[in-house]
């Protein structure tokens, strides 16, 4: 459950708990956090593409994926000691060389055992869209 009051409430907290993490070091920026949803970009440089000269896929699923981490993590049900991927998909619909990339991750499903996230990126300066992501986090609890 989304506590506003929260430290995870606030992207600073999620931009320092990327530091020397992989989020970190893809250049992922948290720009805002709320009930069921997250908001976050990435700068393009040089090392986020592929040989081709092109956004390189797993750019775009690091910046999708811990987006709709962050937001499952922010918005578990009381109790919860946390979560793991169990599933995620995209599909790439357009590339980008330069630029920024942003991406909103929405809750399409909160429940007690499983949480549902759809993150649909797009490239910053021209809107248009990039990928279009789903992934399935399955919700732990403590062992008795």
């Amino acid at each position: 459950m989304f506590d506003p009051a929260s430290d995870r409430a606030n992207p600073a907290f999620w931009n320092r708990a990327s530091h020397e993490r992989l989020p970190g070091h893809l250049g992922v920026e948290v720009t805002a956090i709320g009930a069921g949803a997250v908001e976050g970009r990435l700068a393009i440089a040089p090392h986020h593409l592929a040989p081709n000269g092109y956004l390189h896929a797993a750019t775009v699923i690091g910046l999708a994926d811990t987006l709709c981490g962050y937001g499952c993590s922010a918005n578990l049900p009381e109790g919860a000691a946390g979560f793991t991927t169990i599933e995620l998909k995209a599909n790439f619909l357009g590339t980008a060389t330069e630029g920024a990339i942003t991406a909103r991750a929405t809750m399409l499903h909160g429940g007690r055992t499983t949480q549902v996230w759809d993150a649909d990126v797009l490239h910053a300066e021209t809107g248009r869209r990039i990928a279009a992501f789903r992934c399935t986090q399955a919700i732990l609890w403590p062992r008795p």
